[in-house]
């Protein structure tokens, strides 16, 4: 299997403060892998690294064949790298159809395969066609995660990174969200998934790294990890 991303001795800094002190993971093309860890562990931060919005002091970050840091950041969803941000990161004051069509701006292809796609997000999330032109701001969180999400599978990308998508939302939206993410991933998506409902998560990915102290503590298949003693007691409640 070809590795899609490969991170080498990633760290990553807040002023003087070491947030990722030496991170190495690699996902491969058409995998599930989560990262599950305690609040302040890192996760977050590697996810925004992976996009572009931080940049690290030391270390290497591979996508697709190609050197992170010689990609702009604003080039990274024309290159197949798209983050559905912790908190959704919807435009609220435009509509739904507005969000989906801005989730496309680096795409060439036309007005007429955008909007095919459009029509294949209200598809997986029919609740959106029917808020279609309503001001996204004026959703429930479960709706604007689903927009979230359909607004990043819009630019077409071959890694999806997707930070705490169960946070805040009832059980039922949460059931419907990740049944969306393994079909998602059935049509040729990779993911790259931070979750703090670490068993929902490791129930969901194929593999997984456990992050504890911005470093790698425990790594595997998320099978494996479900059951290993050590984490059931830290991050599973058992």
């Amino acid at each position: 299997m070809k590795n899609i991303l490969q991170v080498r001795d990633l760290k990553v800094s807040y002023g003087a403060i070491q947030a990722i002190k030496g991170l190495d993971f690699h996902v491969g093309e058409g995998e599930m892998v989560a990262l599950i860890g305690a609040n302040g562990a890192g996760k977050t931060t590697t996810l925004k690294t992976l996009a572009g919005l931080l940049t690290p002091t030391a270390g290497q970050i591979t996508f697709d064949g190609k050197v992170h840091s010689k990609i702009k950041s604003y080039d990274l969803i024309r290159e197949g790298l798209a983050l559905v941000p912790e908190g959704r990161g919807i435009f609220p004051k435009l509509t739904v159809h507005e969000n989906l069509e801005m989730g496309a701006f680096s795409r060439t292809d036309g007005n007429a395969a955008i909007e095919a796609d459009i029509e294949r997000m209200f598809g997986v999330f029919p609740r959106l066609k029917e808020r279609a032109f309503q001001l996204a701001g004026t959703m429930s969180g479960g709706e604007q995660q689903m927009l979230a999400i359909s607004r990043a599978l819009m630019g077409k990308p071959k890694l999806l990174l997707l930070d705490e998508p169960s946070m805040g939302l009832a059980p039922i939206i949460v059931q419907k969200i990740f049944e969306t993410i393994r079909e998602v991933v059935k049509s040729g998506v990779t993911l790259l998934l931070v979750e703090q409902n670490a068993k929902l998560a490791l129930q969901t990915c194929q593999r997984a790294y456990v992050i504890d102290g911005g470093r790698i503590a425990l790594e595997g298949k998320a099978d494996d990890l479900l059951h290993n003693e050590q984490v059931q007691k830290a991050y599973l409640g058992e």
